[in-house]
């Protein structure tokens, strides 16, 4: 069982980001990096062609439960906030991935623009050297065209590998650092990419889970027959696909305009639950919890995020943002997430393991 340690909502300084880019239907603009003591939280936000930074505290706080389990949060002051010293985009970023390396003394940092240029930087986890190391990648048609929605994700055992996704193009670029790898062409718009974390194919750097359109297609990046696609798995006709996500047991976890979260199992093919209707609008975002994968954080195109049971399809708690969402991700291994709305508020969760009766019983009596 989860529950809700703390919710804190802080408001960007205007001197910061006065007016932020609307961006796109998805709110994939945000990451964030919890630091090595726990006491505070870097996020990092995308508004028009630049990436900023700001640090917000994490201590513990009463937590306080409005009707049907929706949290209140506290407010607190943003403790710092900069501009990330960069090579800054040419046109609107539409997506931003925070990958932590293993060896925690480094930070990799992606965004990709709405042409599909790719910049990648290597950052300090204490937020004072951010130029060790920076790279950019050009997309293969050199950005010609129409500008659309682009998503970005790293391979979660080799952060050199990253892939990059243009929906109007129908393409989905393959890197390994600045190195073109190979291009998957879907036959649907892509609206959501994610290396899976865990494969029964034994190779985690190989296998990729893209949401296009109605379509949910696993992609192996060592076959050569279909283009690569090794799946495809149709949704309810006429509804889009906004969010997919892998779980590190290997079950793979898509929703969307259909306003359902659908678990699938990866040896079968074919759907392990199916949680109907369980967001008010369509779904745009989706993670699995970190601390216990039969649990998912959803979030949608209204203020709502809600943590449930999918096996069960019960809620365990909720909040909400004060505007749409520009923003909003999870912590790579913590369940720390974090929202970012268009008023300019930003809102951060820290879950943590619900101690069971049972257990404080037990230590009652010792």
């Amino acid at each position: 069982m989860l529950e809700a340690k703390s919710l804190r909502k802080a408001v960007i300084p205007s001197t910061l980001i006065s007016n932020p880019s609307p961006g796109n239907l998805q709110s994939t603009r945000l990451a964030l990096h919890v630091t090595s003591d726990g006491s505070s939280c870097w996020v990092y936000v995308a508004s028009g062609c630049h990436v900023y930074k700001l640090r917000i505290p994490l201590e513990d706080s009463l937590v306080s439960k409005g009707k049907e389990s929706l949290l209140i949060p506290i407010h607190t002051q943003v403790m710092e906030s900069f501009l990330v010293n960069r090579c800054p985009h040419r046109s609107e970023i539409q997506s931003i991935v925070l990958a932590e390396t293993d060896s925690n003394d480094y930070l990799m940092l992606g965004s990709v623009d709405a042409y599909g240029h790719l910049i990648v930087s290597k950052l300090d986890t204490t937020g004072k050297d951010v130029d060790r190391l920076t790279y950019t990648v050009l997309p293969r048609d050199s950005g010609v065209g129409e500008s659309s929605w682009a998503g970005v994700c790293f391979s979660p055992t080799q952060w050199s590998m990253a892939a990059v996704a243009r929906s109007l193009c129908k393409t989905v670029d393959i890197y390994d650092q600045d190195i073109h790898v190979l291009t998957l062409r879907t036959l649907l718009y892509p609206s959501s990419l994610n290396f899976l974390p865990n494969m029964y194919t034994g190779n985690e750097n190989s296998v990729l889970a893209i949401a296009e359109g109605c379509q949910l297609s696993i992609w192996d990046l060592r076959m050569k027959e279909n283009g690569g696609c090794l799946q495809r798995i149709s949704g309810s006709l006429g509804d889009v696909y906004y969010a997919v996500c892998g779980s590190p047991t290997g079950n793979i976890a898509a929703g969307g305009a259909d306003r359902t979260v659908t678990i699938y199992d990866p040896r079968r093919w074919s759907a392990l639950s199916r949680w109907v209707h369980c967001s008010k609008y369509e779904i745009t975002g989706l993670a699995f919890s970190s601390i216990d994968s039969d649990y998912i954080y959803v979030q949608g195109v209204d203020y709502e995020v809600f943590c449930g049971n999918w096996k069960e399809s019960s809620r365990v708690f909720s909040f909400r943002g004060d505007s749409n969402w520009l923003g909003f991700g999870k912590c790579y291994n913590r369940d720390v997430l974090g929202g970012w709305c268009d008023s300019g508020s930003i809102f951060v969760a820290d879950v943590v393991a619900k101690e069971s009766e049972m257990d404080s019983s037990k230590d009652f009596v010792c």
